[in-house]
């Protein structure tokens, strides 16, 4: 019972940390703020000193104290070890929940035109999707696997490289079949500009202001346009005629050989620094599973022309 008393405290005390809140923290553990400030008073008492600085501001976050600063992170491994142990015990299994996260728009532009081959090949595995812009705690929400696009460096998480991709203008057949010019440098400016705002506080993240700048027309990425914080919908409403938008390589592939989209300026070349990775949580590869959805999607990914791009 002591055992699982000061279990229940330390989760409490490191969400809160976490957090910096005790309500957030209650949220997260399914309990009441008074709950959490119950346990980590708790802990407290049982270790001898405080663990955060107490303020008379209650808006003010919490903060730790020293002491708690240097054992956190033991305690935070503690957690670990014990998430890890548990998914051993099931790791004797080929059945059971495949949890997964990506965001929303590779969900729907890439992914779910290729998971039924996943499914037809191993039944018993329960595959539930969370799409996410939000990059989820694998222990805290049970993450098996997920699909980031970044520079390939996730805190606690191993990455393998899935897809590197390359950036180009695109739009719809009737918008280039009424302005043919547009399929090169100069005629691209002309037309309405669709943003996607998806990352754009990622400064590696590539967008109309870049490739035109290889052109000495970057100013023109700051006239009025169309702006979407979503990069499925930016594709949608080339698609439909809006406008160019800046794509990439991967999201639009499905697009290009269905011939919804057409890709401009074929000749000009705007690698990437950004790709897809396949995460996990380290040790947790080769468990029967996440071993199966490695091998398939490595398999979908080198369907793709997805070589590494040239650099010009």
């Amino acid at each position: 019972m002591k055992t699982t008393i000061h279990l229940n405290a330390l989760r409490a005390f490191e969400a809160a940390a976490r957090y910096g809140s005790f309500s957030l923290a209650a949220e997260e553990l399914h309990v009441t703020p008074a709950a959490v400030g119950q346990l980590v008073r708790s802990l407290e008492e049982i270790v001898g000193f405080p663990l955060f600085q107490r303020s008379n501001n209650r808006r003010a976050g919490l903060t730790l104290t020293e002491s708690a600063t240097r054992a956190l992170p033991y305690i935070r491994a503690g957690f670990d070890s014990l998430a890890m142990g548990m998914t051993r015990l099931k790791e004797g299994s080929d059945d059971g929940i495949l949890n997964v996260t990506l965001s929303p728009a590779f969900a729907s532009k890439w992914l779910l035109t290729r998971i039924e081959d996943f499914q037809n090949r191993w039944p018993d595995i329960d595959v539930r999707l969370q799409t996410s812009l939000k990059l989820l705690d694998f222990n805290a929400q049970g993450i098996d696997v997920g699909i980031r696009y970044g520079l390939g460096e996730w805190e606690g998480l191993q990455a393998e490289l899935l897809m590197q991709e390359e950036i180009f203008p695109v739009c719809s057949p009737s918008l280039i079949a009424a302005h043919p010019v547009v399929n090169c440098i100069s005629g691209v400016p002309s037309q309405i500009l669709i943003h996607d705002l998806s990352m754009e506080d990622h400064k590696d993240f590539l967008t109309w202001e870049d490739w035109l700048r290889r052109f000495n027309e970057h100013e023109i990425a700051r006239r009025p346009g169309l702006r979407i914080n979503s990069s499925s919908a930016v594709l949608q409403a080339a698609a439909e005629g809006q406008g160019i938008a800046l794509a990439r390589s991967v999201m639009v592939s499905d697009d290009l050989r269905s011939g919804r989209l057409v890709r401009l300026c074929p000749d000009v070349f705007l690698p990437s620094k950004m790709a897809y990775y396949l995460v996990y949580r380290p040790g947790c590869e080769n468990l029967p599973k996440v071993s199966h959805f490695r091998q398939w999607i490595s398999e979908q990914a080198s369907l793709i022309n997805c070589s590494p791009p040239e650099h010009h």
